[in-house]
């Protein structure tokens, strides 16, 4: 179905200057575009397309030329007008097999305002305002080609690279903005919308949030954190501080995950895998939550499962290629293998300060993760591994130390906080909850080393709030419900080994105990294995096998 005031291209289309244009293109011949009556003052033209993952191409002339053409889901071209030119004519095409819904407008600019791209020396095109992006599972890099300061019709071009000094090309400044789309909004209808408000300058810098600034002498590539199932639009504004204009490059966008392909296809569900262990997770932790601190034993299981289970799914994530249910499954099992071995080193040795440093810790991983998910996070310091990991630990530690003279209230906290984010994460499976980066962004820069240099940003939206206050009631219920229960009892239960071999040496010694007559462990495990062997083994006739002598 169309969009709309949209309609089928079938062989000519006239546009306006600054008016978006919805359209539908087919799969046949080159469609040509116009544009008629542009004005004596506006030096260049840039024209641009948008779809929202089917290619569409422009080009210069109806034979596509990689120099003269430009294919992708956004794509545009800059016309540098000749003296006395009015009409501007180019072409449109897609290679699709099904119709093409886009976007297109072209705006103008005059001979004071910068040209986006009129520096290019990496890509095809002579002038190529494009952002090219690119994305994985960690990260989404956007790369374009640097400026040039703008020039009246027919004159000469500046020079790009002859000079550095504050007449060249040198003195402008890129900024880069970030737009996000509704969250759980895949519709084209939106996207092809809300790109509208990303296209001139003036919206972008109401509509967006500008991310870094850039110098001449800066790289133009900027890494960000990727957002699966969530929709990002991206743009550059470059400026001329000596003469106070700017122009805006091409924006692009994208949700960093395939419409086409069946693995990592945008549209949910997501994996049943991550829904099933999410969910059994989240059950053990809204548990811990209300009950932890007096199901100490459960607790602590739930601890030495976070605690082996993170680092035993960076390792073989970052040691093997298996594939991501095989390393889910595997992680399982090593998490319950930590939360026993935590639980038995707390029976036979009782050990309080070991086991309350890995709670503490537990605990003051979250708190770090959730400082390093603020805006600090992105100072360029913490884009050096050392200093990022360094700062992270020490937060982490922290917090054991802080309540080392008050374990109790450490251990409920604990409770409180990690078992109701377990929660967060399960939501996480079902639907975009930006919360659920606060441990995902960690866990990335472990696995990927090149996520230290990606800007993390997150849309926080209507869902995040509810979730937010949905995590905060959880932790405050649980925390205060542990505090009123535990008045007036033992900060923490005896230990366990102890108990056991008082009980033992009791039933030792007092023979009025029934328990007195019963055999030890050991002898009634050879019993029971005892009794197990006789099922298996072949019954002996009984009697005289051989006959009687007469």
């Amino acid at each position: 179905p169309l969009l709309p005031n949209t309609f089928l291209v079938v062989g000519f289309l006239e546009f306006s200057v600054g008016k978006f244009t919805y359209f539908v293109l087919s799969r046949r011949f080159p469609q040509e575009a116009v544009l008629r009556h542009i004005s004596s003052n506006v030096t260049f033209l840039l024209f641009q397309i948008h779809s929202q993952y089917q290619n569409t191409t422009v080009s210069y002339t109806k034979t596509l030329l990689p120099s003269t053409s430009g294919t992708g889901n956004d794509r545009g071209l800059v016309f540098i007008l000749r003296p006395e030119q009015t009409v501007c004519t180019w072409y449109l095409e897609t290679e699709d097999t099904k119709p093409v819904q886009s976007v297109a407008v072209t705006l103008s600019y005059s001979e004071r305002d910068p040209i986006p791209g009129g520096c290019n020396l990496e890509f095809d095109l002579d002038i190529d305002p494009n952002i090219y992006l690119d994305y994985n599972f960690f990260e989404t890099t956007i790369k374009f080609a640097p400026a040039n300061i703008g020039y009246a019709r027919a004159a000469e071009p500046p020079p790009c690279d002859v000079s550095t000094g504050q007449e060249s090309r040198w003195r402008l400044r890129y900024h880069v903005y970030q737009y996000f789309l509704p969250e759980g909004d895949l519709t084209e209808a939106s996207l092809l919308q809300h790109l509208q408000r990303m296209a001139q300058v003036v919206q972008v810098m109401a509509s967006a949030v500008k991310v870094v600034t850039l110098t001449a002498d800066d790289k133009t590539v900027v890494s960000f954190s990727s957002l699966p199932g969530q929709g990002v639009i991206y743009n550059v504004i470059v400026w001329d501080p000596s003469l106070n204009t700017s122009a805006a490059y091409v924006p692009v966008h994208t949700y960093a995950c395939s419409f086409d392909s069946v693995d990592g296809n945008c549209v949910p569900p997501g994996r049943v895998s991550t829904k099933v262990f999410s969910t059994l997770f989240a059950l053990l932790g809204l548990f811990t939550c209300f009950f932890g601190h007096r199901f100490w034993k459960t607790e602590l299981f739930f601890v030495g499962f976070i605690f082996l289970g993170f680092f035993f799914y960076i390792l073989i994530t970052r040691l093997t290629a298996l594939k991501y249910e095989v390393r889910l499954v595997l992680t399982a099992v090593a998490g319950s293998i930590g939360g026993l071995l935590l639980v038995a080193s707390w029976w036979r040795f009782g050990i309080l300060t070991l086991c309350m440093l890995c709670v503490g810790l537990v605990l003051g991983f979250l708190v770090s993760s959730g400082t390093f998910f603020t805006p600090l996070g992105n100072l360029n310091v913490f884009h050096d591994d050392g200093v990022f990991w360094v700062t992270f630990s020490c937060i982490a530690l922290l917090v054991p130390v802080i309540f080392l003279g008050c374990l109790r209230i450490l251990n409920i906290l604990a409770c409180g906080i990690v078992g109701s984010y377990s929660v967060v994460l399960a939501i996480n499976s079902y639907m975009f909850t930006s919360l659920s980066y606060i441990t995902l962004n960690v866990l990335r820069r472990a696995l990927n080393a090149d996520f230290r240099g990606a800007f993390i940003r997150v849309p926080f939206q209507t869902n995040d709030y509810i979730i937010l206050a949905v995590w905060g009631m959880l932790a405050v219920t649980g925390i205060t419900l542990q505090i009123r229960r535990e008045r007036g009892r033992p900060p923490f239960p005896p230990h366990p080994y102890k108990l056991w071999k008082q009980e033992r040496e009791r039933r030792v010694t007092n023979i009025l105990d029934p328990s007195h007559h019963i055999p030890p462990l050991r002898e009634r495990l050879y019993g029971w294995v005892a009794r197990i062997k006789e099922l298996f083994q072949k019954e002996q006739p009984a009697g005289e096998r051989t006959p009687l002598l007469l």
